[in-house]
């Protein structure tokens, strides 16, 4: 499999990437989308704009309205500091914001994890497969739906 590797920080170390990439592109780093981009980063699933919300609101001790959490996870998808799960309607925090690239989605439909892999040979095929027919890709979004090692070993 042709992919590309790079250094992939976690935690603190994730948000301030998250912060710096943001930064870069004009944007301001404020308290708000801080919290929204650590309740992201703590999920281990692909989260809604509603999960978000609640994990917000619970760690605030106020309640933060879903829609201001939806203009904000469009602001990081844009941004490349989220990536967007299209069958589930939901987010997953980039681990590497400061590489722009496709991604491929791998998504369990028992237990709805998800992995994120690269590969830059299938990307470039379906950009270049769409190109081909005269169309102009912008983001090429892969999902493959299936069962996740665990389940599969659960059964």
């Amino acid at each position: 499999m042709a992919s590309h590797h790079h250094h992939e920080p976690s935690g603190a170390d994730l948000a301030t990437a998250a912060q710096a990439t943001l930064e870069k592109s004009g944007e301001q780093w404020t308290v708000m989308r801080a919290q929204i981009y650590k309740a992201l980063a703590g999920f281990d699933k692909p989260a809604s704009a509603y999960d978000i919300a609640e994990a917000v609101s619970k760690s605030e001790g106020r309640r933060v309205a879903a829609n201001s959490v939806y203009r904000i996870l469009d602001l990081f998808v844009a941004s490349n500091l989220a990536r967007k799960v299209e069958s589930a309607n939901a987010y997953v925090a980039n681990a590497h914001p400061d590489c722009l690239h496709d991604c491929i989605f791998l998504v369990c439909d028992s237990c709805g994890s998800t992995v994120h892999i690269d590969d830059d040979v299938i990307t470039s095929g379906v950009r270049s497969a769409a190109s081909a027919t005269g169309f102009s890709p912008v983001r090429p979004v892969i999902e493959v739906r299936g069962t996740c090692e665990d389940c599969t070993a659960a059964n």
